[in-house]
């Protein structure tokens, strides 16, 4: 009989592993991703800021669609990826066939749906095995960017930038700002302008009485930084050189690599000119990495 189990349970594996590989294929085919989400890769772009311990609730199997830590070694439905996942899977998988009573997993909860920390051996059982629900130690994180299953890292940074993007126009008003022409396809890139044109204003209030506004020091830092390096920028061309961006994105890295060529020459003499041709020059893409890379961003794991 233990044989038979053992037996079955090896079996049962190999479905899992086949099962897992046939969706690669399919995802590969559909030029999709077929992998976990990475939990600490999906907080670092939403920022959860509150954490709450809800206790031992019974969860949906399907409501589960990342890791903490082994998103690597599962599928997207969490069928098995590796050999070495082969005796942990089968032993779990014999246990409940013995209706041995396994301990709880451990999962964290963003939304409605819920990421590993504990137990996905068991949770990739429950879901090759057709079970709906499992029991569950939950944390609750707090999250403001809807999540779903089958969701990509594209589609979320998408997400969060879109998020971002809407917070800044909420909480600004900026009809004094072109922002039909100010849009960034990197997560964090609008808080970071917020940052600079604070930063600008500061500098603008020294030595004065009143407090300028946050739309005076947007409006300075339109006209006497941001406008003069997108100037620059097209001046140089240098946006053929970069398949895929936008001249926002380029200002913020260039600004950033201007900072990063004062530091490093210990002079506050560099140019705009010379930060943005070294830009180029070190970055830059030729013309067929710049067509190489407009296929792979179309094709990229949406």
């Amino acid at each position: 009989m233990a044989s038979d189990l053992f037996s079955q349970a090896n079996e049962d594996f190999e479905k899992a592993r086949s099962r897992g590989r046939i969706q690669s294929v399919l995802s590969n085919l559909a030029w999709k991703n077929s992998d976990l989400l990475s939990f600490y890769a999906v907080t670092d772009l939403i920022k959860p800021r509150n954490e709450t311990y809800l206790g031992m609730r019974t969860i949906p199997v399907n409501q589960i669609i990342g890791s903490e830590g082994r998103y690597q070694d599962f599928s997207l439905a969490f069928y098995p990826k590796k050999e070495l996942l082969r005796a942990r899977w089968r032993s779990i998988d014999w246990a409940t066939k013995e209706y041995i009573i396994l301990p709880p997993i451990s999962v964290y909860k963003l939304g409605q749906w819920y990421f590993v920390r504990d137990g996905n051996h068991r949770v990739s059982v429950a879901k090759t095995q057709g079970v709906e629900f499992i029991d569950a130690e939950v944390v609750e994180l707090d999250s403001q960017i809807p999540l779903e299953a089958g969701l990509t890292m594209k589609q979320l940074r998408k997400r969060v930038i879109e998020y971002e993007r809407q917070r800044f126009l909420d909480q600004y008003q900026p009809t004094y700002l072109p922002m039909e022409g100010i849009v960034f396809t990197s997560p964090g890139s609008y808080p970071e302008m917020v940052n600079h044109i604070l930063v600008h204003k500061y500098y603008l209030n020294e030595g004065k009485e009143e407090e300028l506004s946050f739309q005076e020091g947007a409006t300075s830092w339109l006209k006497n930084v941001y406008e003069p390096i997108i100037e620059e920028i097209r001046r140089s061309k240098l946006l053929s050189s970069f398949p895929g961006n936008t001249e926002a994105d380029l200002y913020m890295w260039i600004v950033r690599h201007w900072d990063n060529l004062k530091h490093m020459s210990g002079s506050e003499e560099v140019s705009i000119e010379s930060a943005t041709s070294d830009y180029k020059i070190r970055y830059g893409k030729g013309k067929w990495e710049r067509w190489l890379g407009r296929v792979r961003y179309f094709f990229s794991k949406k």
